[in-house]
């Protein structure tokens, strides 16, 4: 065997190991558990808060319709929200996303992060 025949064979061998590992490590793994740990599951409820927080600074519209709602009878907080975010659909939907991590977790993690009377509001807000 060649000097150039080995080395061939070494190249194609670490090729070959390193194709695996590479294929092995961008293959979803359905099986892994999801981190439900109260401080990742804290982390995204303080990073998602954080980005509603300044979406609502550059959209003082919607802004001003959820901070008036705490302080209105609950169906008339909805109607005032439903009728803000009809009225502005890419708010809604922008909005929607930030908030979805929130109920990615929910789901992944089967619990509840938020408080009773705003965990209902989320999930009214979220169904559209």
């Amino acid at each position: 065997m060649t000097l150039s025949h080995t080395l061939m064979r070494r190249a194609a061998s670490t090729a070959g190991v390193l194709g695996f590992i590479t294929a092995t490590a961008v293959l979803p793994t359905a099986s892994a558990a999801p981190d439900c740990s109260r401080e990742r599951l804290s982390n995204t409820v303080g990073s998602t808060t954080i980005a509603a927080r300044g979406y609502l600074d550059s959209h003082p519209g919607a802004r001003a319709v959820l901070d008036a709602a705490p302080d209105q009878p609950r169906a008339q907080a909805a109607a005032n929200i439903r009728a803000y975010f009809t009225a502005n659909p890419g708010e809604y939907h922008e909005l929607r996303g930030i908030l979805a991590p929130i109920g990615d977790a929910q789901r992944e993690c089967n619990v509840t992060v938020l408080p009773p009377g705003l965990a209902s509001a989320y999930d009214e807000f979220m169904a559209g």
